[in-house]
């Protein structure tokens, strides 16, 4: 059908009900509202489904959340009765609608004859990632749409293992859901006879307790956090999310004394009505709690995103008086450097220890590594794929994980989940203060010391974003270019190696020496060049986005803020 047909279906069919059709009655004449919601389905990816809330084949709502939870259903029930009795776990944020998602998931997977574990209030990404594997069960859900603006709500699907479904599963259910053609085949029930059948079960502690006491595990020196549990002043904020309740639980239970949460954005609220973005990579997002963190004199100011698997942080610098921003790539080397050290120093660091990052991550974690003998290994942007690899080291009794990082804020200690853990960040991040604190340092004090030990790395990534048909056509343009007469040059730099994760070749550009990438097929593009830089060029699998990364090495801070302002300048002039 084409999209007026698509339109005229869901106006009038007896499956939709009132409100729906009542939404789309509103926009009757207008061509292109009902092109943008009907020209495709809501693409249920590798990252599962994300888009805007409304009536519709192309947005979010219960219809398309049914069609996505019946293809899983389905692919589950091919799996076997064994996959299909251990059930699916199914949290939800604080986003619009996310509870209704996280139920009309459920009663689907019900009606399928498929247990859900559902969560009686919203909790993090990462709770959710713990209660597959404590749960013992076939996969999850996460209903969430991560820190994108208040009009968007997703789905993101994962697996036994907690993490998030990686080739070759995840085009399997992919082809199940595209396989649900028609929204009659959708199964549902009524929710009351899903629970007495015991199909629906709702849970809360006895996730939340155990999740607790893993990360406690992670904890490397409590005799500091006490000596200075009075001291340090943390400054919170949850951005109107799911993070609240279990950060403020695990920093007072391992005796943090003096813990402010921005008042204004401690309860849930799905319009995010403080804030333009809320996201922890957007400084405005932090004015707010950086105003408490004046008024409280606190030494490093924090924030998760709604789902809190991304953690922010500002850290006081005494000299200026000023708090100074870090980005993803220095907050997860500031605690990575710590466990290495530390974990080296008290022998409690496993044998052939591993640290997994990203292709776009901080290239700061390879001399660091090297010094502490660590294995570092590199995999496709994205957490599944460090998930996927504590997966494999575990199988294959190889390397044992120590910390996984990615450059968009999210890092793992531990693995007791497997996706990003801002919990566990903040918690161990709060670690790295007190123990700064105890050696008459700051935080950022100690993210110069790294840098002057290791290289003054920095990072940076510009992002266009294209929306609609045309849109995703100018970003396939530009991948094109790029891929198909690939820059010699950045910026005076020379690109040494040429690497294309879609065709799984890496190119030596002097001698034209071709090699593999080692790497699932992803379409990404990746320019080594001179000095340590290298830019990468990325479309975003779940958003209207194009994302060019890019990173440097500089002798001093001030020499790596040009030098990185330089490369962005030729990477964008390529790119017009």
């Amino acid at each position: 059908m084409g999209y007026k047909e698509q339109y005229k279906y869901w106006k009038e069919d007896a499956y939709f009900d009132d409100a729906t059709k009542a939404e789309l009655a509103a926009i009757e004449g207008n061509d292109a509202e009902i092109e943008d919601r009907f020209y495709k389905d809501l693409e249920f990816g590798t990252g599962g489904l994300r888009g805007v809330i409304g009536a519709g084949t192309n947005r979010m709502n219960i219809y398309t959340v049914r069609r996505a939870t019946q293809g899983l259903a389905n692919y589950i029930i091919k799996q076997g009765d064994q996959a299909k009795a251990k059930g699916v776990a199914i949290s939800y944020d604080s986003r619009r609608m996310s509870p209704e998602f996280a139920d009309e998931a459920a009663l689907c997977l019900n009606a399928n004859g498929i247990k859900a574990y559902v969560f009686t209030s919203l909790r993090p990404t990462p709770v959710l990632s713990y209660a597959v594997r404590k749960l013992g069960c076939t996969a999850g859900i996460m209903v969430t749409a991560s820190h994108n603006p208040p009009e968007y709500n997703g789905y993101k699907a994962y697996w036994e293992d907690g993490a998030q479904i990686t080739s070759p599963r995840d085009v399997d259910i992919i082809n199940e859901v595209k396989a649900v053609t028609n929204y009659n085949d959708c199964r549902t029930m009524d929710k009351d006879e899903a629970v007495k059948q015991g199909l629906y079960n709702p849970i809360d502690k006895d996730i939340d307790d155990p999740y607790m006491e893993e990360l406690k595990k992670q904890i490397i020196h409590p005799d500091v956090i006490k000596a200075m549990a009075d001291d340090i002043k943390i400054v919170y904020t949850p951005f109107h999310g799911t993070g609240n309740i279990p950060v403020r639980r695990i920093l007072s239970e391992l005796g943090f004394k003096q813990v402010y949460v921005v008042p204004e954005q401690e309860l849930p609220d799905p319009d995010f009505t403080t804030l333009e973005y809320p996201n922890p990579e957007d400084p405005k997002a932090f004015e707010l709690a950086l105003k408490l963190a004046k008024e409280k004199d606190a030494d490093i100011v924090l924030a998760t995103d709604p789902d809190a698997d991304r953690l922010g942080i500002y850290a006081k610098d005494t000299a200026s008086g000023e708090y100074i921003p870090f980005t993803g790539n220095m907050s997860g080397m500031l605690i990575a450097e710590y466990i290495l050290r530390e974990r080296s120093a008290n022998g409690t660091m496993p044998e052939n220890p591993a640290l997994v990052k990203t292709i776009v991550t901080t290239n700061l974690a390879d001399p660091m590594c090297e010094a502490y003998k660590v294995k570092l290994i590199e995999v496709l942007t994205g957490f599944k794929y460090i998930g996927e690899q504590i997966k494999w080291f575990e199988e294959n009794n190889t390397y044992n994980y120590v910390f996984g990082l990615e450059e968009s804020y999210g890092c793992l200690a531990g693995t007791h989940a497997r996706d990003k853990d801002a919990i566990v960040a903040v918690m161990c991040l709060c670690e790295v203060a007190a123990y700064c604190k105890s050696k008459g340092i700051t935080v950022w004090d100690q993210m110069i010391n790294i840098y002057k030990q290791y290289g003054f790395f920095k990072e940076g990534i510009h992002t266009l974003t294209m929306k609609g048909i045309e849109g995703a056509q100018e970003i396939q343009n530009i991948m094109d270019r790029l891929r198909n007469d690939p820059p010699k040059e950045f910026a005076s730099l020379k690109v040494l190696k040429f690497r294309d994760y879609k065709k799984n070749v890496i190119i030596d550009m002097a001698s034209g020496e071709k090699s593999e990438t080692g790497l699932p097929e992803s379409n990404v593009l990746y320019f080594e060049l001179e000095n340590n830089s290298w830019c990468c060029a990325r479309p975003s699998g779940t958003e209207p986005k194009i994302k060019f990364y890019m990173g440097i090495k500089g002798d001093s801070l001030e020499d790596a803020d040009k030098k990185l302002e330089e490369l962005k300048e030729a990477v964008i002039a390529r790119i017009k």
